[in-house]
């Protein structure tokens, strides 16, 4: 998934730039289609390095063996690794590794975390992916989206995150929209992470994410353009 240095060699999902901003603080704006994840729920003290969800998920893709699913398909990985505040056996195939890892908020009403591997684009359907033989695993649909995305590098801690989320959304405000509060945006957030932990600070490439809605991302582009007409 890639190096020291991140450079990386895995797939992303498809993704369509509506609009890319560089006044002020710099983001774009994605529009995504259907994707599939594997997704593992975690309390915040389970995620020290990424440690225990991230190595659930990379044992149900085959990176460290025998892939932990049924069919011992080993599946390759993607880019972004997410990340968010919540049959009979035969021999194995390996899936690719893909990214972002996605990390965010669970909606359960407790202090729980979300941490996703985004699942390669072969598979169009979920009674494609191989299913887990770990509980602690579960595969999710993910529905088209649209969204702000604004880069970084350096950690990617979860408090570093919702810093950059927090300016994403003054930045958002700035420019016409206002996604929600504080509260919101540390609830609504993603991190989406895209090199190992290995790989110096200084060339990871860190990415958060907040939801838009149709309206809002017209509104946006209406105001661009109006400024750019300007």
């Amino acid at each position: 998934m890639g190096t020291v240095f991140g450079k990386q060699s895995v797939a992303e999902p498809a993704f369509e730039v509506v609009w890319t901003q560089t006044a002020g603080l710099p983001y774009e704006i994605r529009r995504y289609g259907t994707r599939f994840a594997a997704q593992v729920q975690y309390a915040p003290d389970g995620d020290k390095n990424d440690g225990t969800p991230f190595r659930l998920l990379a044992r149900y893709i085959g990176v460290f063996g025998t892939p932990e699913n049924q069919g011992e398909t080993a599946i390759s990985m993607t880019a972004p690794v997410v990340k968010q505040q919540t049959p009979e056996q035969k021999e194995g195939t390996p899936i690719a590794m893909t990214a972002p890892v996605v990390k965010s908020t669970a909606t359960t009403g407790k202090d729980e975390r979300i941490m996703q591997f985004i699942l390669p684009a072969e598979y169009t359907s979920i009674g494609q992916i191989p299913k887990p033989t770990n509980p602690a695993v579960t595969i999710e649909t993910l529905p088209p989206a649209m969204g702000a995305i604004h880069r970084y590098s350096g950690s990617f801690d979860d408090d570093k995150a919702n810093e950059m989320a927090q300016s994403l959304a003054k930045q958002l405000s700035t420019d016409g929209v206002t996604v929600g509060d504080e509260s919101w945006v540390t609830e609504h957030h993603q991190f989406w992470g895209y090199n190992p932990p290995f790989t110096l600070p200084m060339f990871r490439r860190n990415e958060v994410w907040l939801p838009l809605t149709r309206e809002q991302v017209e509104k946006l582009t209406n105001s661009f353009n109006t400024k750019s007409a300007n």
